[in-house]
């Protein structure tokens, strides 16, 4: 297919500050409302990454007529042709690694060798997806009649909306564009408003790999103007959602009005459980990139560790001492292991449950504390914290906190531990420490959770297997992997009848 040339999707304000436009129809145009906002880093408040717009409902519904002329051109588009782009994108991803990571540090702050993790991620996806293009694969049966033939195929949703989330801003676009593309779906997005050039970096490969207009479009902006609009337009057939719970009730109850295909991919409160006869130095060094890597904002991070009585003071110890080491500040320095929270409103949550935990009773063994001296005065940065002899009822073990904060539980065993683990109203990831394979497998069978890892901390998840969990953490799809195709495709049965006559299933049985 050949390439549409498209223009640039930024021009430059006042000091050399790109200003992105919105990317509608295979243009780059300025919002219907004039406004635009500020992407600031996070580590350095004082440095504007880019400008974006501000949009609001009109541009909504400009992208959506925009996707719903083009997927009718691209559906009938063969899936090996559409995926033949997502592949040549990832190419071209794998060339711009290093300048596409750069400027995801710089707009969400995590360290750099986590947004190379982040970018690869996409590049992993866009690889597996394009696979998928000559995989889509429908079944095929006997037909209880003779002379009949039976089969199911896979059919595309329509016009498909995507609302994504800051933590992994190219990474999870990815998860969510790339299959929908590739099954014959057209798109809207609307990347989260602190982290929006992360997703342009990745719709510019696409585009650049020769992706028609309209197939994708990107609207820039705040929940209410863009996402709210986004979910309640009639032409939607489909909304993709990773978010918080509460707006994951929200979207979900305005989806099912219209009967839209809706996947929600909500909070965690993810256990990491160390036994007794557990490898401590391997269960230290994941429960440390479990619960700091991201600064802990990750829906999967381990927020909980539930450490068996036998080893608990041994891990305690040893696990807040490495915790005192880590080194905090701007992702860019390639030393750094912790950056900074995203926001402002994102750092006070995070402050605000060590005074919650503090009121409970848990023990504060290290951090807790803003850091705003020196060279952390223009950034939002926390040090590392750990709460010790945390009660499973408490508010610290039971809430999501999206930040640099890890509670540890003791616990009397494997039953015990599973039952604590359990008790909370998300069920996203989960990990057992372990060496006795019997105790590995009961784990596997009675954690209730769409994840779980053995040896390894509740991060970590790979793009060909399905992503999701159960309880509050969602409702029931899946990212990645398989599920991902499911979710963007509908069934259709077909049945052809060449037996030249009128044959009536269930009633003209051959005797």
């Amino acid at each position: 297919m050949a390439t549409e040339t498209v223009g640039t999707p930024a021009s430059l304000a006042s000091g050399n500050t790109k200003v992105y436009r919105n990317f509608i129809d295979g243009e780059w145009v300025e919002s219907s409302t004039g406004e635009t906002f500020e992407d600031r880093n996070p580590a350095d408040t004082r440095e504007v990454v880019a400008i974006f717009q501000k949009s609001g409902k009109d541009d909504v519904n400009a992208a959506v007529e925009a996707a719903r002329l083009a997927f009718e051109r691209w559906r009938l588009v063969p899936a090996p042709r559409r995926a033949e782009i997502v592949f040549l994108a990832a190419e071209m991803l794998a060339e711009r690694k290093e300048e596409y990571s750069r400027d995801m540090t710089r707009e969400m702050g995590k360290v750099i060798k986590e947004t190379r993790g982040d970018t690869q991620e996409a590049i992993d996806t866009a690889y597996y997806m394009a696979g998928e293009g000559r995989r889509m694969f429908g079944p095929t049966t006997p037909s209880e009649l003779p002379n009949k033939f039976a089969m199911a195929v896979r059919h595309p949703l329509g016009v498909c909306g995507m609302i994504t989330p800051w933590n992994f801003p190219m990474a999870i676009p990815s998860w969510k564009l790339l299959p929908a593309i590739v099954c014959g779906n057209t798109c809207v997005i609307k990347p989260a408003q602190d982290t929006p050039l992360s997703t342009f970096n990745l719709v510019r490969a696409l585009v650049d790999a020769g992706l028609p207009k309209g197939v994708i479009n990107i609207v820039t902006g705040f929940g209410a103007s863009v996402g709210g609009p986004l979910t309640e337009h009639p032409e939607v057939r489909a909304i993709s959602l990773t978010g918080s719970t509460a707006v994951g009730r929200t979207v979900g109850v305005t989806a099912a009005k219209s009967f839209k295909h809706c996947s929600l991919e909500l909070g965690g409160k993810n256990p990491m459980i160390v036994l007794d006869d557990a490898n401590l130095d391997l269960a230290i060094e994941g429960g440390l990139w479990g619960g700091f890597g991201t600064t802990g904002q990750r829906c999967t991070a381990t927020s909980r560790i539930i450490v068996q009585k036998g080893v608990y003071r041994e891990f305690v110890d040893r696990y807040v001492a490495r915790a005192k080491k880590l080194k905090i500040g701007n992702g860019l320095d390639e030393t750094v292991d912790v950056g900074p929270a995203i926001n402002e409103a994102q750092l006070k949550t995070d402050l605000s449950y060590v005074d919650i935990g503090r009121d409970e009773g848990a023990k504060l063994a290290c951090g807790g504390n803003r850091l705003d001296k020196g060279d952390y005065q223009y950034g939002f940065f926390m040090e590392p914290t750990v709460f010790i002899d945390v009660d499973s009822k408490m508010r610290i073990a039971q809430e999501e906190i999206f930040g640099p904060v890890v509670s540890i539980l003791p616990c009397d065993g494997l039953e015990d531990a599973i039952e604590i683990a359990n008790g909370v109203e998300y069920g996203l990831s989960s990990s057992l420490y372990t060496r006795d394979v019997n105790k590995a497998f009961a784990a596997m069978r009675d954690l209730y959770a769409g994840i779980t890892y053995i040896n390894a901390p509740t991060i970590g998840a790979e793009v060909h297997l399905p992503f999701g969990g159960t309880k509050a953490t969602g409702n029931g799809h899946r990212e990645g992997g398989i599920g991902a195709i499911d979710f963007y495709t509908e069934w259709k049965s077909v049945y052809i009848d060449y037996s030249d006559k009128l044959q009536r299933a269930q009633i003209d049985r051959p005797e």
